[in-house]
């Protein structure tokens, strides 16, 4: 049976120090889980945001979804999942540098683990950003890291999660169709760059919350993370009518938020845009 829930979007800064970046981690979520969190959720790359070469060191496998691991996890994964063991909270990994069978190439995945450490689904990021904008920023995703291909979604105390990752969310098909997989949550977690996040970052986790009468979670980057890379921060918590529940402009820290599924039903009774979707030819 679907819940109020009390949920929360953790924004830290993670530059290539693996060690601090977790550490950072997992301070804020053990003050979300004081705070009442159920379910918390971490920005994408919160493990590891620096250079692709330094990234394939910490690139660790998965193991499969309903299956007993076959060998012990990696050390960020094991970090997480006692995490999720201590706090025992629901923890979305929103960004895991998931290893692939291509060795110059890993998964961008966003993981869903169980109060007890156990992994319930992972969603790998199936739109790449790849970008050269005027200010100078150029980015090439898909240069290290493949492309999922399966649409995901995973059942938490207040209804079913959809899984997403930032660059997705320019893509409303894809959260049309986790609307249709019975979504009523959907998860951002991003690094948005300065530049796009300013111009963007509001308007499309809102539209996306509207179209789709979900709430909507985006947990966040936020500062100068290495190099040339930036992350516009401004974490957000949103109700199916599209008003923004909760936000953290920018500094390290968490947003918490009541996800109500009978306010999902209200607002998809009163104006059931879903059900007026219509095939056009």
């Amino acid at each position: 049976m679907s819940r109020l829930t009390r949920t929360a979007a953790i924004q830290l800064c993670a530059t290539p120090d693996v060690d601090g970046n977790l550490r950072t981690a997992e301070h804020l979520c053990r003050e979300a889980a004081e705070a009442g969190a159920e379910v918390i959720m971490l920005p994408e790359a919160f493990a590891f945001l620096g250079p692709e070469r330094e990234k394939r060191s910490v690139l660790e496998p998965l193991p499969a979804i309903g299956e007993r691991a076959r060998a012990a996890p990696g050390p960020v994964l094991a970090r997480c999942q006692a995490l999720a063991r201590e706090t025992g909270c629901h923890l979305i990994l929103g960004g895991f540098h998931e290893s692939s069978p291509d060795p110059e190439k890993c998964y961008n995945t966003c993981v869903h683990l169980t109060p007890d450490g156990n992994v319930a689904a992972a969603y790998r990021k199936i739109h790449l950003f790849d970008i050269s904008l005027a200010d100078g920023t150029q980015l090439r995703e898909s240069s290290r890291t493949l492309a999922g291909d399966s649409v995901v979604t995973t059942r938490l105390p207040f209804g079913v999660l959809g899984l997403s990752v930032c660059y997705d969310i320019r893509f409303p098909y894809l959260y049309q169709k986790l609307a249709d997989q019975g979504a009523t949550v959907l998860t951002v977690p991003s690094a948005f760059t300065r530049t796009t996040g300013a111009a963007h970052w509001h308007v499309l986790l809102r539209a996306r919350a509207i179209e789709c009468q979900s709430y909507v979670v985006a947990a966040a980057q936020h500062g100068h993370n290495w190099g040339k890379r930036t992350s516009y921060g401004h974490s957000l918590i949103i109700d199916p009518w599209g008003q923004v529940l909760a936000e953290l402009k920018d500094g390290n820290g968490f947003i918490c938020a009541d996800i109500d599924p009978a306010e999902v039903n209200r607002v998809r009774a009163e104006l059931p845009s879903l059900q007026h979707r219509r095939q056009l030819k």
